[in-house]
């Protein structure tokens, strides 16, 4: 019989060597909760980057703790994502005991459950998915975490008060001005950018052609921008997919490259889009440090 606990000591740590980093948080986070009980019951279908969709043969966890997606709503695209890439992410998010988070694009609330162990119970998380049949999900898997509200909704209405982390689990185009507003001083906001392939952008739930996963920390007025990792992930619907003028100058951005040489994020934006990597009338993304007041 597989020794869960072993399993996931070691996936733990295999995630974080393959995501580079160093945090005995996020290793001690990830080897705490149980993948499994976020996931529906077996057989999962895992996505294999070289052959597409794989379903696995019954419902032995062991397959589940290597660094796969695993599916959870084909037709919409959406899955349980990269354990590295979270790894990376929930790095640099940098959750302490204490802190107020929210988690918007929850899913099945994996990456939730990790946010309360983080957070501590001292510490609060809201979980927002836009989905009902997996918000509904996310509430059930998440009793255990009594720290944790799970709500469905439109992440761009939360939230509603000061937090001190934001994780954004899809693709948007357009941050939305709650999650700026109410970052604390010292928080951050680690989130996707990015926009679907091509130039038709009427299907919803495609997957990014261009991502960035970017980590924003807010200093007084000013916010700081580091570019963490590329990434393709489910696009947003909504306002937070942006206007296809807004579309449309990101796609240009991404073409000519540059984003890991972004610095800061500023709304209003500069008068000239001369040392900016992405401008448009409301905010941009510059290269130029953030002026801090």
């Amino acid at each position: 019989m597989t020794d869960l606990a072993a399993l996931r000591r070691d996936y733990a740590a295999r995630m974080l060597r393959i995501a580079g980093v160093e945090d005995a948080a996020v290793e001690r986070a990830l080897a705490i909760v149980p993948r499994e009980d976020f996931l529906g019951p077996g057989p999962w279908t895992i996505l294999d980057p070289t052959i597409g969709a794989v379903e696995l043969a019954g419902d032995d966890p062991e397959p589940l703790y290597d660094d796969v997606l695993v599916v959870l709503d084909a037709a919409l695209g959406l899955n349980n994502g990269s354990p590295s890439l979270h790894a990376l992410m929930l790095h640099h998010l940098g959750v302490r005991p204490g802190d107020r988070v929210l988690h918007v694009g929850a899913g099945a609330g994996y990456y939730t459950a990790m946010l309360a162990e983080l957070a501590g119970w001292q510490g609060s998380v809201v979980a927002i998915e836009y989905d009902q049949r997996l918000a509904a999900a996310a509430a059930a898997n998440l009793r255990p975490w009594p720290n944790v509200t799970a709500v469905q909704g439109d992440g761009a209405n939360w939230p509603h008060g000061p937090v001190d982390r934001i994780y954004v689990n899809f693709a948007i185009a357009d941050p939305a001005w709650r999650w700026i507003d109410n970052l604390a001083d010292g928080g951050t906001l680690v989130f996707p950018l990015g926009v679907p392939p091509g130039r038709v952008r009427g299907e919803a739930r495609r997957h990014s052609g261009h991502g960035a996963v970017l980590a924003c920390t807010r200093s007084g007025a000013g916010m700081a921008v580091r570019h963490l990792t590329p990434c393709a992930f489910v696009c947003a619907e909504g306002s937070l997919a942006g206007t296809p003028a807004v579309r449309e100058a990101l796609d240009r951005a991404f073409l000519r490259g540059g984003v890991e040489f972004v610095r800061s994020y500023r709304r209003p934006p500069p008068p000239s889009p001369a040392r900016c990597w992405f401008w448009s009338p409301d905010w941009a993304l510059s290269y130029d440090a953030p002026e801090i007041s």
